[in-house]
C-alpha cells in the first residue's frame, strides 16, 4: 500500500495531550468512510477526530485533527482492515498512540437495530450477526457497520466493543405509532414497522431540554417537547417525560421531513406510476427518491448555505424549496402537539438546525397563538452551547442544543463495558 501523511509543519502547532483517563474510540462506518473520534467521556473532552474516505476506491484520503494538528493521509484503502490501519497510524504521526490511549471501549454506531435492540449492546459473535442480519432493513449502513466493527475487533481484540443504535430510543415507540396499516401477515413476516432514526441524537438533545428546565427550576417530571434534528438526513421526535411517543422516520430513514437528497414523505404509489409509466426499476426509484431528491432535487442545492445564498438573489428555485421544506417542518410541529397533548419545548439541533437562523424563523413564524413566540435577535447571535431563542414571555421555550451523538455513543459505550466487568 502506497500512502503519503504529514503533520503540520508550524513547529508551535501540538497535539492535544491524552491524560490518564479512560478514554472510548468512537466509530462511525460508512460504506465508503471510517468517521472515528477518541474522547474522554466523563470530562466531555474530545482528544482527536477525523475521518477516512474513499475507502475501496484506488485514491483514499483520511485526515486526523488533534489540537491545532491537522494530519492527513492520502493511498489505497481497499477495506476497513485497512481503513483502521490508516487511523492507528494517523494517531502515532499525529504524536498520539492509541495503544497507551487507555482505550477502555470501542463505541460502534449502528443505524438499525430492529425490535431486538432497544439498548446499546457488548458486542459478541450473537450480536454481530444479528446487526448483519438487521441489513436487509438498512442496506446502506448495517453492511457498512459489520465491516467495521469486523475490523476494529481484529485490531483492539481485547477491548469491549459496543454497538449502539440509532433506532434503539424509538423500539417504546407507542404500538399505534409504530403500527403501519398494512397487511399484519406481511408487515410480521418481513418486519415492517416504524423504527425511527437518529435516536442517539433525539435521545441526547431531549436529555438536554430536561436539564436545562431543572436548571430553570421547571417542573422536569414530564415536559413534553419536539425535537426537530435538521441535517442533511432530518427527523423530528416527539418526547414525553422521556420517552419518545412519535417520530418522522419510518422503516427507513427516507420517510419524514424534506432532507438534503431524499423526499420524505411522498405517496407510495409513486412507485408503481414510475414503473409502469416511465419504464423505471425498483433500484432506479430508490436512487431517485433518496439520492436525486430533497433539496438537491427540487433547486440543485443541499448545502443550505448556498440555498440560502441563492435565495438572496432571486432565484426562485431555492426560495420554492425552501418553502417546501418549512411547510413540512411546520405539519409535523402542529400535528406533534397533538398527539403531546400541549407543548412545553422545542428544541432545534444538527448542522442546519443549529445554524441556520432564517430556517428556525420560518418554521416558527406566525405561531404566536400557539405559544410560540421566537425573539428574532437571539434566534439572529451565533452563540455556542444550548441557549433559548424564544422570547421571555413566551409559553413554550424554543432551544437550540447543539447534539453530541459522538458522546452520547461514547457514554454508553463506557457504560456497558464497566457492567460487564
Amino acid at each position: 500500500m502506497t500512502a503519503s501523511a504529514h503533520a503540520s509543519s508550524d513547529s508551535a502547532e501540538r497535539p492535544r495531550t491524552i491524560p490518564d483517563a479512560a478514554t472510548v474510540l468512537v466509530l462511525n462506518s460508512g460504506s465508503s468512510s471510517l468517521k472515528f473520534q477518541l474522547l474522554d467521556p466523563t470530562a466531555e473532552e474530545v482528544f482527536a477526530s477525523g475521518i477516512v474516505e474513499r475507502i475501496g476506491l484506488d485514491n483514499g484520503v483520511a485526515r486526523l485533527e488533534t489540537g491545532s494538528v491537522t494530519q492527513p493521509f492520502s493511498g489505497e484503502v481497499p477495506n476497513h482492515v485497512v481503513a483502521m490501519e490508516v487511523v492507528m497510524r494517523l494517531f502515532e504521526q499525529a504524536g498520539l498512540s492509541l495503544e497507551e490511549a487507555n482505550v477502555v471501549a470501542v463505541g460502534h454506531r449502528v443505524v438499525q437495530g430492529g425490535a431486538r435492540f432497544s439498548a446499546p449492546k457488548l458486542i459478541d459473535s450473537w450480536v454481530r450477526d444479528q446487526i448483519k442480519d438487521l441489513g436487509a432493513l438498512a442496506p446502506p449502513h448495517n453492511p457498512a457497520a459489520v465491516d467495521g466493527i469486523d475490523a476494529a475487533r481484529k485490531l483492539f481484540p481485547a477491548i469491549p466493543h459496543v454497538a449502539v443504535f440509532d433506532t434503539a430510543f424509538f423500539t417504546s415507540l407507542p404500538e399505534a405509532a409504530r403500527t403501519y396499516a398494512l397487511n399484519k401477515q406481511v408487515a410480521d413476516e418481513y418486519r415492517i414497522r416504524r423504527y425511527g432514526a437518529h435516536g442517539t441524537s433525539h435521545r441526547y438533545v431531549s436529555e438536554q431540554v430536561a436539564a436545562h428546565f431543572a436548571a430553570q427550576g421547571k417542573d422536569t417530571s414530564a415536559p413534553r417537547q419536539i425535537v426537530l434534528h435538521l441535517g442533511n438526513g432530518a427527523s423530528a421526535s416527539a418526547v414525553r417525560g422521556g420517552d419518545p411517543v412519535e417520530t418522522s422516520m419510518g422503516l427507513t430513514p427516507l420517510e419524514g421531513l424534506v432532507m438534503g437528497t431524499r423526499t420524505g414523505d411522498i405517496d407510495p404509489a409513486v412507485y408503481a406510476h414510475l414503473s409502469r409509466g416511465a419504464g423505471m426499476g425498483i433500484d432506479e426509484i430508490d436512487n431517485l427518491l433518496n439520492k436525486r431528491s430533497g433539496m438537491q432535487g427540487l433547486c440543485g442545492k443541499s448545502d443550505f448555505r448556498d440555498i440560502t445564498a441563492a435565495i438572496r438573489d432571486g432565484d426562485r428555485d431555492a426560495e420554492l424549496a425552501m418553502q417546501v421544506y418549512v411547510h413540512r417542518s411546520r405539519k409535523y410541529v402542529g400535528s406533534y402537539a397533538f398527539v403531546l397533548g400541549g407543548l412545553d419545548a422545542i428544541a432545534f439541533t444538527a448542522g442546519i438546525g443549529e445554524n441556520v437562523p432564517e430556517v428556525r424563523e420560518r418554521v416558527l413564524s406566525g405561531l404566536e397563538g400557539f405559544g410560540i413566540r421566537l425573539d428574532r435577535a437571539r434566534n439572529a447571535e451565533r452563540v455556542k452551547g444550548v441557549r433559548v431563542i424564544s422570547a421571555d414571555d413566551s409559553p413554550v421555550t424554543v432551544l437550540i442544543v447543539p447534539t453530541d451523538e459522538e458522546l452520547a455513543i461514547a457514554q454508553q459505550a463506557l457504560e456497558v463495558a464497566r457492567s460487564k466487568r
